[in-house]
């Protein structure tokens, strides 16, 4: 399942599932030349996470959007509102929302329900966090692949990010959201020295 996730930068995600079900998260700067979407979540609404202009690159007729109430105003397709805690089958997956917020910060405070989803395509768990703190929810996610936030200010540093991911056992580790170019190496070192689970760095691929 692994070599099926694609890393497109910043926090968007493009995962090849079976039966040529294809699923992307915060799509954000992509190039033109990428399959169409099947499936389009959207974790919470600022620029970076919520593009009405990339999301026009890869929608097609039959395209499910997915995400918090906050993203209608933004985008101008029908959008499946979805909150924390919700549950539901999209064309043959399972699709969590879970909570992603900063509980001592302003950017994403948890009253705006903002969201991670956990993904489950052929018994795998794939965790995506979202823009988020380690928060307390984070330890009730089991997961088998987290792709969490590492950079820091706006979501979690390397340091937080490796003791999320401890917390939730998963096989493996990908992490994302770097904010500083300055410190995305050293951030990186600091997050797989500090993390139990292989961690597994993607090269950006759009």
């Amino acid at each position: 399942m692994l070599n099926n996730i694609h890393w497109l930068g910043h926090a968007g995600f493009f995962i090849e599932c079976p039966k040529k079900k294809n699923v992307f998260i915060d799509p954000y700067k992509i190039k033109n030349n990428l399959p169409k979407a099947d499936i389009i979540l959207v974790t919470h609404a600022h620029a970076n996470h919520c593009s009405p202009a990339d999301i026009k690159k890869i929608i097609k007729d039959g395209t499910v959007i997915i995400g918090p109430a906050q993203i209608v105003l933004d985008l101008p397709y029908p959008v499946k509102v979805v909150g924390p805690g919700e549950r539901l089958a999209v064309n043959g997956l399972d699709i969590q929302a879970v909570y992603a917020y900063n509980p001592l910060k302003r950017y994403h405070p948890r009253e705006e329900g903002n969201l991670g989803f956990v993904i489950t395509v052929e018994k795998v768990r794939i965790y995506h966090a979202g823009d988020t703190d380690f928060i307390p929810e984070m330890k009730k996610i089991k997961a088998d692949i987290a792709i969490v936030p590492i950079g820091g200010i706006y979501t979690m540093d390397a340091h937080e990010a490796a003791e999320a991911v401890n917390t939730m056992h998963p096989a493996v580790a990908i992490p994302m959201h770097f904010v500083n170019p300055d410190r995305e190496e050293q951030d990186l070192r600091e997050f797989q020295s500090l993390c139990k689970s292989e961690v597994r760095v993607l090269e950006r691929e759009a």
